[in-house]
Order: C-alpha cells, then sequence, then structure tokens
C-alpha cells in the first residue's frame, strides 16, 4: 500500500463550537483543481461553484464501468479541506477505483446550516450517478465516504430521502450503494454545533432517528476514546442497523481520538490501519477484487 501524506489543514470538532461567540475566522477558499485529478462543477448556486476531484486508475477509459467512492471532508459543517481524503482517494484509485473528493457548503465560507451541507452531499452523488457513462462508473456501485460532519453528510445521503436541491432530476438517485464512514456524527440530536445553526432541528437531521430497513452496507471506523463524537453513539446506531436487518460494523480502535485517521496523526499508523480495513470492506462488497494486506 502506497502511503501518501498530504498537507491537510486543522480539522476543526464535529460537534462543539469552533471560535468565541460564534465569530469564524476567515478561512481559505477552496482548491479550483487538484494535481493528477479531473475537476469538474456538479453544481452552481448563489453565485458559488462546488467542484468534485475524480481521482481515476492508471488504465482507466471511459468505456469502463468500475465502482466508485465519493468522500466528504469533515470540519464540523463549518470549514474543511476539500483535500482531506485525497490520500485515500489515491490509493484506491490505483487499486482499480474511481474516487471523488467534493466540495460543499460550509458556514465558514458560505454562512450556510448542515442542512445545506446534507442536500450538497445528495446533489454530488446525484451528479456522478447521472454522469457516470462519462466517468467510466458503474451507477450501480457508488460509495460514499466522509470524516465527522462528512461521514454525517455521506450517511444523510443514506438515510434520508429529501434536502433535495429542487432544481435537480429527483429521478436520478442520490442514494449511495455503501458507505464507509470515518467517526461520523450519526446522532446530530445534541450536538451543539448543529443545535447552535440550526435551533431546534438536531432530531430532524439525525441520521439514527431516521434509519430504516434501506441502509447499504456501512462500515465505520472510529477511536474508542473520541470525546467528540462518543464511540457509544456509533454502537448504539449499527445495533439498531443491524436489529432492521441491515449490515454495519464498528471497527473500533483502541485510544484513537476524534480525526486519528488523518495521516499526520500517530506517524501514520491509524490511517494506515484505516485504509486497510477500507479498503477489506470494499473487497467484501465486490468493489475491489481482493483486499490489499500489505
Amino acid at each position: 500500500m502506497k502511503i501518501v501524506i498530504a498537507a491537510l489543514a486543522v480539522i476543526a470538532t464535529a460537534w462543539g463550537p469552533s471560535t468565541v461567540a460564534g465569530q469564524e475566522a476567515a478561512i481559505a477558499p477552496q482548491p479550483t483543481s487538484i494535481e493528477g485529478a479531473h475537476t469538474h462543477v456538479y453544481k452552481s448556486i448563489d453565485g458559488i461553484d462546488l467542484r468534485l476531484h475524480v481521482f481515476s486508475p492508471p488504465d482507466h477509459l471511459a468505456s469502463m464501468k468500475r465502482p466508485a467512492i465519493v468522500f466528504f471532508f469533515g470540519g464540523g459543517w463549518t470549514r474543511g479541506t476539500v483535500e482531506q481524503f485525497v490520500p485515500q482517494s489515491q490509493h484506491l484509485a490505483e487499486r482499480g477505483m474511481v474516487a471523488i473528493v467534493a466540495d460543499y457548503r460550509v458556514f465558514a465560507r458560505h454562512k450556510t446550516t448542515p442542512f445545506e451541507a446534507m442536500t450538497d452531499a445528495r446533489s454530488a452523488i446525484r451528479w456522478v450517478r447521472s454522469h457516470a457513462p462519462e466517468l467510466g462508473i458503474d451507477p450501480a456501485r457508488i460509495a460514499a465516504s466522509g470524516g465527522s460532519s462528512g461521514g454525517h453528510i455521506a450517511l444523510s445521503a443514506a438515510v434520508f430521502d429529501r434536502f433535495d436541491d429542487p432544481r435537480e432530476d429527483r429521478s436520478v438517485s442520490a442514494k449511495p450503494n455503501a458507505l464507509v464512514l470515518f467517526n461520523p456524527a450519526v446522532d446530530t440530536s445534541s450536538a451543539p454545533t448543529f443545535a447552535a445553526r440550526t435551533p431546534g432541528r438536531g432530531q430532524e437531521g439525525s441520521p439514527f432517528h431516521h434509519l430504516d430497513a434501506t441502509l447499504p452496507p456501512t462500515v465505520i471506523l472510529h477511536g474508542t476514546s473520541d470525546a467528540i463524537v462518543p464511540y457509544v453513539s456509533v454502537e448504539r446506531f449499527c445495533a439498531k442497523a443491524k436489529e432492521l436487518g441491515r449490515r454495519c460494523e464498528v471497527v473500533g480502535y483502541e485510544g484513537a481520538e476524534h480525526g486519528f485517521f488523518n495521516p499526520p496523526n500517530a506517524d501514520g499508523k491509524w490511517y494506515r490501519q484505516t485504509v486497510l480495513e477500507m479498503d477489506r470492506f470494499l473487497a467484501s462488497i465486490g468493489y475491489l477484487s481482493n483486499a490489499d494486506t500489505r
């Protein structure tokens, strides 16, 4: 497994307020291109162009129908960098998948709420599916992934059948076919940042409270010492999913804290372990030919 260590912005906590008195410091704009990826504008809204960056296998052709995965960065629905999951995307492209990192609206850049972020995640997945022929993607094998709040919006795209952009063609599904989630916020009913941005709507946007028997195969990679998104919350989520007859796995990392999976942490130990677990899961559902054990 090739380890690619990218320069990553500091990821804000998913639940706690990120600055004093609700004031958000200015943050850098997202890049308009990323080396090694093909870039597309998947949505323009309120003068904002939202881009996704596509990493394809070296021998990829548009005539192919490869499985794909769309990654959403973390940052408490407030900030974050679209480059967060570039290393994971590069790994999966080398392994034969089309891997995509997607931008979406966040409070510090766009003064939006988590619900706009949820809408953008659905827009990104719908755009990828509708452009599957030109991207060389199998529209029936599109996974979604993300970390923390990015995991929340990836999961929300699977759980909710609403929060769509009214301009889009809803005949094209925005639901992912599989989920790979890194310390995701699965229950926003008591999340302080969610409550601050959307008073009284925490349960409305909570995947746990709306989970049903349509959840696609899911793996959650989570640190047991996560003080931001408690480990028990994802255990509870998967227990409920299993009661509904769905496949949901929690892989715990002893002593790991929130954001543990990012390459700089623990000299890359958690990154390497979570990439191998992601690889194993994707192989188990037929998205990769075999699991990488390096």
